[in-house]
C-alpha cells in the first residue's frame, strides 16, 4: 500500500484552515486531513494507489502545489 503526505504553507495561500475545514470533504479512513494553527500549515495524508479528488479541490482553494509531497510504500509485517 502507498502512503502519500502532502503538506501546504498557508502563509501566502489564498484561503485559511477555517476555509478549508469548512470546505472539505472527508476522506475515506484511515486518510485524513492534518492541520496545524499555529504554523499556518495544512496537509493530508492518503492511503492508497491513488489521491483523492478532494486533494485537488484543496490545492484549488490553496492555489499552489503542496509544499511537501513525499510518497511511502507502507511495511506490512
Amino acid at each position: 500500500m502507498i502512503v502519500r503526505i502532502l503538506i501546504w504553507s498557508l502563509y501566502d495561500s489564498k484561503t485559511t484552515i477555517e476555509e478549508l475545514r469548512d470546505s472539505l470533504a472527508e476522506l475515506e479512513p484511515p486518510s485524513g486531513w492534518l492541520w496545524n494553527e499555529a504554523g499556518e500549515r495544512f496537509g493530508v495524508a492518503t492511503f492508497g494507489h491513488e489521491l483523492p479528488e478532494a486533494v485537488a479541490h484543496a490545492r484549488q482553494l490553496i492555489g499552489h502545489e503542496p509544499d511537501v509531497a513525499d510518497e511511502f510504500d507502507l511495511l506490512d509485517l
